[in-house]
C-alpha cells in the first residue's frame, strides 16, 4: 500500500533515473479523481496506444476520446524516448481486471508472469485498477510487427523503475495490460517477464545508470520478385518488391530503401545479372538519401560479366545518420541492356538513439 507521488517528487524521480521528461502543459491538475480514490497505488501498468504516424498520440492520451475521456495515463512513451506527463491521478488507462493479480502485485509472489486473469472491465469479480496503477501508454500501432525503438524501450524501463524506485517497490510491481484484463492484449511486440529483468536490472543500480544491453540486431530480409531490364548509362536503385523480413519497419515506406537512420547495417546483396558480355561490368553502390533527394554515394564494386549468368556478393555494411536513408544502386555500363533476375538484400541492423 502505498500514497500516490506528488507531481513534483514524480518528475523528480523520472529525472534522476535518467528519462527526457516534457510536462504537458496542465498535466498536474489533470485528473478522473472526481470519478472514485486515486490510490492506494500498487502498481505500474504498460500499454500500446494503437496509433500510427501522423496521430497527435501526446494528446489523445491527455485529452481522450468522444467515448473515453482523458488522461488515458500518468504518461505517454513517445518512439524517440520522450515521457510526455499527461496526468497527476486517477486516468482511464486500467479499467477493470483480475483481484487475484492485484494481489500477486501487492505481495511480488509470483515468478515469471502473475497468476492468469480471469477478469475484465465490467465483469462480476473486477476490480477497479485505475485507482491503483500508474499507467504508461506507450507509442506503438500494437500490431506486433510496429518495433520498439531501443531509446523508446529504454525509456519505458526507466520510467517504470523509477515509479518502483520512489515507492520501494521491486519490479513485480510492473505489469502489462493484458495481463490485467483478459480482454487486453497489450502491450504487443516484447514479453513482460524480459521487461521486468530489465526493471529488475536498473533497479539493482543507483538511479541513472543502467543504460540496457547492447541493442540485439533486427534482420532484414528483401528481394526483387521478378527479374527486370537494366538499361546502360544511368544509376538506377534497386527496388525491392519481395519482403521476407523488415524487423526494423524501415523498407515499408519506401521500394528501394532498405536502411534509415540513426543505425548501423552489415550484410551482403546477391546479384544475378543475364546478359552481361565477358569483361563487361556492372557497378555496384550504396548511395544514401534525404527524403528522395540523393545526398551522397559510397565506393563502387564492380560486377565483371563471364559471358554468361554473372553472380556477384557484395558487401553492405555502414552506418548512417538520422534523417538519411540508404539504397543498392546499379550502373550498367555495356553497350545494351542485361537482365536483373534477381537480387536478395540480407542485413543486420542495429538501429541507433
Amino acid at each position: 500500500m502505498a500514497t500516490p507521488l506528488t507531481a513534483a517528487r514524480l518528475v523528480a524521480a523520472l529525472q534522476a533515473e535518467g528519462c527526457a521528461v516534457h510536462e504537458v502543459s496542465g498535466w498536474r491538475t489533470n485528473n478522473r479523481n472526481h470519478k472514485g480514490p486515486w490510490g492506494p497505488v500498487h502498481g505500474v501498468m504498460i500499454h500500446h496506444t494503437v496509433t500510427g504516424p501522423g496521430t497527435d498520440v501526446v494528446g489523445l492520451i491527455y485529452h481522450g476520446h468522444s467515448a473515453l475521456p482523458g488522461p488515458l495515463a500518468t504518461g505517454c512513451i513517445t518512439k524517440d524516448g520522450v515521457v510526455h506527463l499527461t496526468g497527476n491521478g486517477r486516468a482511464n488507462h486500467a479499467g477493470g481486471g483480475d483481484g487475484d493479480v492485484l494481489n500477486a502485485v501487492i505481495g511480488e509472489s509470483y515468478g515469471a508472469y502473475p497468476p492468469p486473469t480471469h477478469e475484465h472491465d465490467g465483469s462480476a469479480g473486477a476490480v477497479d485498477g485505475n485507482a491503483r496503477f500508474y499507467g504508461w501508454e506507450c507509442e506503438n500501432k500494437g500490431d506486433g510487427r510496429d518495433p520498439w525503438p531501443p531509446a523508446q524501450y529504454l525509456a519505458m524501463v526507466k520510467a517504470t523503475a523509477a515509479i518502483c524506485r520512489a515507492h520501494g517497490w521491486g519490479h513485480r510491481s510492473a505489469i502489462g495490460h493484458l495481463e490485467w484484463s483478459d480482454w487486453k492484449v497489450d502491450p504487443r511486440g516484447f514479453d513482460m517477464a524480459g521487461f521486468r529483468r530489465d526493471v529488475a536490472d536498473a533497479l539493482a543500480l543507483p538511479a541513472g545508470l543502467w543504460e540496457g544491453e547492447d541493442p540485439m540486431p533486427q534482420y532484414v530480409n528483401l528481394g526483387v520478385a521478378r527479374q527486370y531490364r537494366l538499361a546502360p548509362g544511368a544509376w538506377d536503385s534497386v527496388e525491392f518488391t519481395t519482403e521476407w523480413t523488415d524487423e526494423t519497419g524501415d523498407h515499408a515506406t519506401g521500394g528501394s530503401v532498405f536502411a534509415r537512420g540513426p543505425a548501423r547495417f552489415s550484410g551482403t546483396v546477391s546479384l544475378h545479372i543475364d546478359g552481361l558480355p565477358e569483361g563487361a561490368v556492372v557497378q555496384a553502390r550504396m548511395s544514401e538519401y534525404q527524403g528522395d533527394q540523393h545526398h551522397a554515394d559510397h565506393p563502387i564494386h564492380e560486377i565483371v560479366g563471364t559471358g554468361g549468368g554473372t553472380f556477384a556478393v557484395l558487401p553492405v555494411t555502414k552506418r548512417i545518420p538520422s534523417g538519411r536513408s540508404m539504397r543498392v544502386r546499379l550502373l550498367n555500363q555495356a553497350a545494351a541492356p542485361v537482365t536483373v533476375a534477381s537480387a536478395v538484400l540480407s542485413v543486420l541492423v542495429w538501429k541507433e538513439a
